[in-house]
């Protein structure tokens, strides 16, 4: 096929048992380099050929797996894995072209809402799985996807392993022009109605979140989703930029990138001296980022212990007097409602339905974050209901 360059072929099984020991012999060692280089890896589909081991090199490695399955059982398996399938008898033409057998889920066009909060534990990845988790409860399709480089921590409050692809695969993906519809469903984990993209499980492994990796994964999952919740540090510092004349990868690339292609930024503050503190400082730094996106401020964690009798008249002043807030949200510091929530591994909105942080935040979602048109499926289904209330004759 023009325009395809076929780096080595091996037997069906050889991947498999490569990527158990790398350093088996030089012709082992010669096979990982070809793995890492290339885009797609077509393999037969068999139990001894397809393993969980090769899926996640090749995850790390950014290479898509194609399945060429002869039989039920062999489909069977790939799709267990996640991996696209083609027929044995499969052309040339279908296996490399990722389009020959793309998805047939028409395009959209979803908004990418951004969670950032100053430096402290403002409770942003709380806050975060909270609007995920009410922004699903219409029927919309939500993702949430974990980009900070920092502390990532996503996975861990939901309960979700750390060691999949997540957001750094696809960051990976979309460098190499491959990041696709279905490649994200792939590789996202479910959490009830969400399809949630992980973070890196090291901090250290920060330089695979790069701005532009970031932003291009970010505009494939508009694509994916109604709406895209990401969760990001607080670092908005740009002085790695002044000490460095090299354009190397830089640590708070991830959030800047973020913040830069959101249609909406939810600013979290916690509700305390040093936490409105660092915000206030915080904020002109975030403006300059965001420029004239806009920023609904959510104030975390209230209570009367820190700030005196009435402690959102307090901060709702000094926010109005030094950053010139107009309009704030308030959610209460619910700890029993968050303990419930870190113990189950589920947002607040279902490990405690009926508390005072639910219910702030279903607020927050209702007044604060305007909804976008229903697409067009919900608007059908919510066609069909409205038929169905009306009574004959009617």
């Amino acid at each position: 096929m023009e325009g395809v360059e076929v780096l080595v072929v091996v037997a069906a099984t050889a991947p498999a048992a490569v990527v158990v020991d790398a350093t088996a012999d030089v012709a082992a060692a010669e096979l990982v380099a070809a793995l890492s280089s290339a885009d797609v890896l077509v393999i037969d589909a068999d139990r001894d050929a397809l393993t969980a081991e090769l899926v996640a090199a090749c995850d790390r490695f950014g290479v898509r797996i194609v399945a060429r399955c002869a039989r039920a059982a062999d489909r069977r398996l790939a799709e267990r894995f996640g991996v696209r399938v083609v027929d044995a008898a499969a052309g040339a033409g279908e296996v490399i072209d990722p389009a020959a057998h793309a998805s047939a889920r028409p395009a959209g066009r979803g908004r990418v809402i951004v969670v950032w909060g100053a430096a402290g534990a403002p409770g942003r990845t709380t806050v975060a799985i909270g609007l995920a988790a009410e922004l699903a409860r219409d029927g919309r399709r939500v993702a949430l996807v974990d980009a900070d480089s920092h502390a990532p921590s996503l996975a861990l409050a939901t309960g979700l392993a750390d060691e999949g692809p997540g957001f750094a695969a696809a960051c990976r993906q979309a460098a190499r022009g491959a990041l696709s519809v279905d490649e994200l469903e792939r590789i996202a984990l479910p959490l009830g109605e969400l399809s949630v993209l992980t973070g890196i499980n090291r901090p250290g492994r920060w330089p695979e979140l790069a701005v532009d990796r970031v932003q291009a994964a970010l505009a494939v999952c508009r694509d994916w989703a109604d709406d895209v919740v990401v969760d990001v540090a607080a670092s908005l510092e740009l002085d790695e930029e002044i000490v460095s004349d090299l354009d190397g990868p830089r640590r708070n690339a991830a959030t800047l990138g973020a913040l830069r292609v959101a249609d909406l930024v939810v600013a979290v503050v916690a509700a305390d001296p040093v936490g409105v503190s660092r915000f206030v400082r915080a904020h002109s730094e975030l403006r300059a980022v965001v420029g004239a996106t806009p920023v609904r401020i959510l104030v975390n964690k209230t209570r009367p212990g820190v700030l005196g009798l009435d402690p959102r008249a307090q901060v709702r002043r000094t926010l109005e007097r030094y950053i010139g807030a107009g309009e704030v949200w308030f959610a209460p510091a619910d700890t029993r409602a968050v303990d419930a929530a870190l113990l189950s591994a589920q947002p607040v909105l279902r490990a405690a339905g009926r508390s005072a942080l639910t219910a702030a935040i279903r607020r927050f979602v209702g007044e604060a974050i305007e909804p976008p048109p229903s697409p067009p499926s919900l608007r059908r289904t919510q066609r069909r209901r409205s038929r169905r209330s009306v009574a004959p004759g009617v």
